[in-house]
């Protein structure tokens, strides 16, 4: 049974290869490529020899046996995802601009991912899960998929086990006010926030991001880490501030760093390591998973990320 735990949206990329392509012009694309926030998390898991599980709905078609066969391949027990034939499965279209922003085009809220129900977390399944991980993304596909994560990451705390919540939801399709009325049941859960600057201050309606994770620390949250990108990362615990800089590499695709750094630091947190040196660790993880392009391609093993630290 698995260890760590994640659900919500699955789906493929389907990318321009160049900067500057728009998506409303005929160019070419490259792909698809597996994806999906919680995916992208659990595969990173996966790859660092961690026993995990994915709970979530494909269509039965081709881009779901794509993202099906990636997540096996790389070790993800993939007996909670269903398979139904009258959706298909969840598509975003993606391209690069100069200025290192990204358009997204989805299919997402009529595709499969949105079929998935509380019924679909089986209390049984969750028996030896010592960690859920939720996402913002995955809370803002739908009512059955929120309410989903909800069940999910009750089941783990009463048992004991660690949430661990990255806020990547987007205010400006739902509103700040309604975002955070769907975060605040992971929030009252919630171990470790891992949140963009955006996100932190989002959440607690303060002007700066430090000042937000200071407030979200005290009203319970033990661990929460500020994402920085090229800036790296602040761990906030009780009392405690220390910044973590970000590993240099020649970035390729951003897509899933923050995803592949969530995964670093819940493994590291697992297998006993301070809040800080997780953030270390998962800094070398989300710096390696952009080397390459595609959401889960440049996601380490755990020897490459050992190889990794010993070079910098």
């Amino acid at each position: 049974m698995p260890q760590v735990l994640s659900l919500g949206e699955l789906l493929v990329e389907i990318m321009r290869p160049a900067v500057d392509q728009p998506l409303d012009e005929p160019g070419q694309f490259v792909g698809p490529f597996p994806s999906g926030a919680p995916a992208i998390f659990i595969d990173a898991v996966a790859r660092l020899g961690v026993s995990c599980g994915f709970i979530g709905v494909v269509g039965d078609d081709a881009f779901g046996r794509c993202v099906l066969r990636r997540l096996k391949c790389d070790g993800v027990d993939v007996r909670g995802v269903r398979v139904v034939s009258h959706r298909t499965t969840g598509i975003a279209f993606v391209s690069y601009r100069s200025d290192g922003s990204r358009q997204f085009l989805f299919h997402l809220p009529h595709s499969a991912a949105a079929l998935l129900t509380p019924e679909d977390v089986r209390e049984d399944y969750l028996r030896d899960v010592k960690a859920v991980h939720i996402t913002g993304s995955a809370l803002g596909v739908g009512e059955g998929v929120r309410e989903a994560c909800y069940r999910a990451a009750q089941i783990c705390k009463q048992r004991g086990g660690m949430v661990t919540f990255d806020p990547n939801i987007r205010p400006e399709i739902l509103g700040v006010e309604a975002v955070r009325v769907l975060c605040e049941p992971i929030l009252q859960a919630c171990d470790v926030l891992l949140p963009s600057s955006q996100e932190a201050t989002m959440l607690t309606g303060d002007a700066d991001e430090e000042t937000a994770c200071r407030n979200l620390v005290e009203r319970g949250i033990p661990i929460v880490v500020l994402k920085r990108g090229a800036q790296g990362c602040v761990v906030f615990t009780e009392g405690h501030r220390v910044e973590i800089p970000a590993y240099p590499v020649i970035e390729v695709d951003p897509t899933g760093a923050g995803d592949a750094f969530a995964g670093g630091m819940v493994v590291a947190l697992l297998r006993g390591m301070s809040a800080e040196e997780a953030a270390r660790f998962a800094s070398a993880i989300g710096a390696l998973a952009v080397t390459k392009q595609g959401p889960m391609e440049g996601l380490p093993t755990l020897s490459e990320v050992e190889s990794f630290l010993a070079s910098v």
